[in-house]
């Protein structure tokens, strides 16, 4: 069976959806499939992103995806101190994701359940024996094995869950980052989200040197960072877990190698998204408009233009892979939020910027001064090329 269309995308996660968005929105002259080898278009996932992190001419369809805004800000919390900043908060599930592409798309043009056997510049091959022919192909399905070969780095890894609580929880804003828990593992923090005033996302989240996770054993602590605040719990409904890479260093050129010849590639296939904190969404939502304003459509178009776009991306990500180094490189595991501490306490737009991928010369020559949280000889050595991580592939 045969189908035809303007552009096919491969891989129905965050980045493939918002080009199919972004293209439906600004482009209803073409015609676009999505296809997604999962169940359904967005799998099982929480999204969260500051108001910052987006440009104004693409705030509008972003924030129509929010199931949750806080206009009051966020918290941090770490041993030394704790602190309210400003900066709006907005979080995206992914069945808000699932149902903007089922309004925006045909449903014969959205394709789940059905894995991706062949890729090409004219079209995609299903595993069902669907070939979907297309003017312009873009590849949104995430890393794979071979790709993550050529980067250097260590992990975030996380478990998630959704409470639904006997009484109210008194939280009027997220926390972003609650690093006052016992550390384990690398740098551990907890994260809080007040979706209302009985119900509590919380994810337990790890900077680690290995990339093995023991849901149960996270899913355990988050029970007991509830208990801790007090809390009872009634029911227990989205369970989410994630490992995502955090890039210290690698060899982009090998990485774009292993790209299928003349198709584009999107999202973390194309090395999209913050080398430190594993941040995707607001390099997905400038593809998506990059993407959507483009003169050309056809493969060979759409290629040079996320090739060109990524290899941008990756010269801006230098600093942000020089401060992945220092954490994995140059502390102890132990006392790795200390980094975080410290870069917690810098100015409040610092931050916002940093978070957007923007950080500007100042603010990289602020991040660096003054005395480290690490030790200084440890420091020297790991930015003369010594002590940081190797290869992702194949740690543990």
């Amino acid at each position: 069976m045969a189908n035809r269309y303007d552009i096919a995308i491969a891989g129905g996660g965050l980045s493939g959806s918002l080009i199919a968005l972004m293209l439906a929105d600004r482009r209803p002259d073409l015609s676009v499939a999505l296809v997604e080898a999962g169940p359904v278009i967005g799998g099982n996932h929480v999204w969260s992103f500051f108001a910052t992190d987006i440009a104004e001419e693409n705030r509008e369809l972003v924030e129509g995806l929010a199931a949750a805004r806080w206009n009051d800000g966020y918290d941090v919390r770490f041993p030394a101190y704790r602190r309210t900043l400003a900066t709006p908060y907005r979080s995206i599930p992914s069945e808000n994701l699932a149902a903007a592409v089922a309004k925006a798309l045909p449903a014969e043009a959205v394709f789940t359940g059905t894995a991706v056997t062949a890729l090409d510049p004219q079209g995609i091959a299903l595993a069902d024996g669907t070939r979907i022919d297309a003017d312009g192909v873009i590849d949104a399905r995430g890393l794979n094995r071979d790709m993550l070969a050529e980067l250097h780095g260590g992990w975030q890894k996380f478990a998630g869950v959704t409470l639904r609580l006997a009484a109210p929880h008194k939280m009027t804003r997220p926390i972003v980052m609650d690093a006052t828990v016992k550390q384990k593992d690398g740098y551990r923090f907890v994260y809080v989200l007040p979706f209302s005033a009985d119900e509590v996302f919380v994810e337990d989240t790890y900077y680690s040197d290995s990339r093995s996770l023991d849901a149960e054993t996270l899913f355990g602590r988050i029970d007991d960072y509830a208990e801790g605040r007090g809390w009872t719990v009634v029911e227990k409904t989205r369970k989410e877990t994630g490992v995502l890479p955090v890039v210290t260093g690698g060899d982009f050129t090998k990485f774009r190698a292993h790209a299928v010849p003349g198709v584009a590639q999107a999202g973390v296939r194309a090395g999209l998204f913050q080398p430190l904190t594993s941040y995707s969404l607001p390099d997905a939502v400038r593809l998506a408009s990059l993407i959507a304003g483009a003169e050309a459509h056809d493969s060979a178009s759409l290629a040079a233009l996320t090739d060109a776009h990524a290899a941008a991306h990756w010269r801006s990500g230098g600093f942000y892979r020089l401060l992945a180094r220092m954490l994995f490189g140059a502390a102890q595991p132990r006392d790795r939020y200390k980094v975080l501490q410290r870069f917690y306490a810098l100015d409040e737009a610092l931050v916002e910027r940093f978070y957007a991928g923007e950080s500007t010369l100042f603010d990289k020559l602020r991040v660096l001064a003054g005395k480290p949280p690490v030790p200084v000889l440890k420091a020297a050595s790991v930015l003369a090329g010594y002590g940081a991580p190797g290869p992702l592939r194949g740690k543990k």
